[in-house]
């Protein structure tokens, strides 16, 4: 099933509402958010102990399901895997939710304080916070580290947060939200996942959906009337953020962190179709969008290509 498919199933769901503007739709969401907030601090029991025999994603999830290695491990170091490769998921989740909340806030710095379009901005930041302290102790549960991008992709990272600005930064904040839901929404109801991070997958994907809903109006205003040269721009900008973002999920010490051959992980990861093709179908409907407000250049296909995005 799609991700797009499983939208419309969620409780309290807002992407279906009617395109109405950033402020309109603002008022909208915070309504939704005041409802249905949820608190993982309060809500997770983290002293529980962790059943052994409990993934920590869905096993089709896995960078290496299906492939020759895979084959050869034992149901321990499978489960030892997705729980290494999830939590990297998690952490690198938390690297750009810093940048994602010093954008939003810089792009509201001075905004119509009265306006609903700034109070759900800050409801965004707020949610982010308490998003990025929910992955910390959830990763911290599960297998005890933290992980990080390399030193070259968080400098580009601040390039990026410092240079990102109006549909790029909104668009850049899109894709990014899209993808980590992409991973949650395909584990958030699987049994064979651990309780706690299906609980966390539940909490991020409910609150991401207005997330992800505020930042396509901010995208659709953004690119209204701008230049050719000036979609050319944007649309690469996001498509190369986005390939730095999904290359860096699964970090390499998850791998050597799970007791596996990183070369050989990494290698047969990188030729895994199965996973692949997970990807470019839950993606389909951020593909969409993007090609709707004209942000979907050839140029930038050749980036989402790189990393099975499209």
């Amino acid at each position: 099933m799609t991700a797009a498919m499983e939208r419309d199933e969620l409780p309290g769901n807002v992407v279906s509402l009617q395109d109405q503007g950033p402020s309109e739709v603002s008022e909208r969401l915070l309504a939704s958010a005041a409802r249905l907030s949820r608190n993982a601090m309060t809500e997770i029991d983290w002293s529980l102990p962790m059943e052994p025999e409990k993934y920590g994603c869905s096993p089709e999830w896995s960078s290496l399901y299906g492939t020759d290695y895979w084959n050869e491990m034992t149901q321990e170091q499978r489960i030892s895997l997705t729980r290494h490769e999830f939590a990297s998921i998690m952490c690198i989740g938390i690297w750009f939710e810093m940048i994602l909340q010093e954008m939003v806030i810089r792009d509201q710095y001075l905004g119509d304080y009265h306006d609903p379009e700034f109070q759900f901005a800050l409801v965004e930041v707020a949610d982010e916070c308490r998003h990025s302290i929910m992955f910390a102790k959830a990763s911290e549960k599960m297998v005890g580290r933290s992980y990080r991008p390399s030193r070259r992709i968080g400098r580009l990272g601040k390039i990026f947060k410092r240079t990102a600005k109006n549909e790029v930064a909104y668009a850049g904040i899109l894709v990014a939200e899209e993808v980590l839901d992409v991973f949650q929404r395909g584990c958030m109801r699987d049994d064979r996942v651990l309780p706690f991070i299906r609980t966390v997958n539940e909490i991020h994907v409910l609150e991401e959906s207005r997330h992800m809903k505020f930042a396509r109006e901010e995208v659709r205003e953004s690119v209204e009337g701008i230049s050719w040269a000036r979609r050319q721009f944007s649309a690469l900008y996001v498509a190369m953020g986005a390939y730095f973002i999904v290359s860096s999920l699964i970090q390499p010490q998850a791998y050597a962190d799970a007791g596996l051959d990183v070369d050989r992980a990494r290698r047969e990861a990188a030729g895994n179709e199965h996973f692949h093709s997970m990807i470019r179908s839950s993606c389909a409907h951020l593909m969409e969008f993007l090609d709707d407000v004209g942000l979907l250049t050839k140029p930038a296909m050749r980036y989402y290509r790189k990393v099975h995005m499209l």
